[in-house]
């Protein structure tokens, strides 16, 4: 599997730096990023070092997709989410990932309003998301 060594997703994805990881199949992961748009806000990546969305093979392209598919349930139900939000932009860490986050009102989906959550929060809800994704 192809990584990068100056990849900080790359290094979480090799366990060298820690995360809160509450996804992972053979091709990907998903974890809490260091600061939630809103609680329970999640990155998605592959497994493999793409830097851009659409420099991805199709198969890869498309399973990354049907990833996020999968988890966007389990992400709406514990965060009791009207909707979960989708954001791809890949400026601040250049490996492919795709932001899901729990969206309770039509202006929520902004960079702008990221921060860092609780400890005991994000313990708890790792352990919920965990338990809907298991199911």
């Amino acid at each position: 599997m192809a990584t990068s060594t100056t990849c900080i997703f790359c290094e979480i994805v090799a366990r060298r730096i820690p995360a809160t990881i509450v996804f992972e199949d053979a091709e990907h992961l998903a974890f809490f990023p260091l600061e939630h748009i809103n609680p329970g806000h999640l990155l998605l990546i592959p497994k493999r070092h793409v830097d851009y969305l659409f420099d991805m093979e199709a198969p890869e392209y498309h399973a990354l997709w049907s990833a996020a598919a999968e988890l966007a349930p389990g992400l709406r139900s514990v965060t009791a989410a009207k909707r979960v939000g989708v954001a791809v932009e890949g400026f601040a860490v250049p490996h492919v990932h795709v932001h899901l986050v729990p969206l309770h009102a039509p202006d929520e989906l902004n960079p702008t309003r990221a921060k860092p959550i609780a400890e005991d929060e994000a313990d708890r809800l790792a352990k919920l998301l965990r338990e809907a994704f298991d199911a």
